[in-house]
């Protein structure tokens, strides 16, 4: 089985991508998904997010933890270290996940499969896949889709920006870069004939 890494800095149009892998019935792994679902009310992660960051866990009428997210947000963007400590409680078992996944995948007899993570380079995640994809836009079209998806002020976005990877370095290690910002229907193309490619 082949399986191919997705990743790309926020507003590049990563989604629209995964889209049309799953459109042609290639399974994706979605490491946002699945950080969601290890901080959905009585998730696996709330506990140790609780103890690590008093405050951003509260408990509803059910009795459930539920992650307040903008608490969590505000203290780890523009905190390094508080960050950090974040992601050595999540990213493990995202991972874990990850490998539940692929071995799904495996079982069911897929021939290619897509592992969509955001951090993919900068957490060395491409030494666990065949073949990189980075999707990629000019800086004025990814702030303008930031502002209009996500609820985040300026100080918020350059905190996430920050941690990311420089595009130019993300597309100097791909081995396909896929350009968002020109067209839908050009990024498209592109992703469909990387997917003919992959399956002749």
């Amino acid at each position: 089985m082949q399986v191919i890494g997705l990743t790309g800095g926020i507003g590049m149009g990563k989604s629209t991508a995964a889209a049309a892998f799953r459109r042609a019935h290639i399974p994706v792994f979605d490491a946002d998904a699945a950080v969601h679902a290890l901080q959905a009310p009585g998730g696996p992660a709330l506990r140790p997010i609780a103890a690590a960051f008093p405050g951003t866990v509260r408990t509803d009428a059910q009795g459930r933890r539920v992650l307040d997210r903008p608490a969590l947000r505000a203290r780890v963007l523009t905190d390094p270290p508080a960050l950090k400590r974040l992601e050595s409680i999540v990213h493990p078992m995202v991972h874990t996940a990850e490998e539940k996944f692929l071995a799904l995948a495996r079982r069911s007899g897929a021939r290619i499969a897509v592992l969509d993570i955001p951090l993919l380079l900068e957490t060395r995640g491409d030494r666990r896949v065949d073949f990189v994809v980075v999707v990629s836009a000019p800086r004025a079209v990814q702030i303008a889709r930031v502002c209009r998806r996500r609820q985040l002020d300026s100080a918020q976005i350059k905190a996430v920006l920050a941690r990311q990877m420089p595009d130019a370095e993300k597309r100097r290690r791909a081995d396909l870069v896929v350009r968002t910002g020109l067209s839908r229907h050009h990024a498209l193309r592109a992703i469909h004939r990387l997917i003919q490619d992959l399956r002749s």
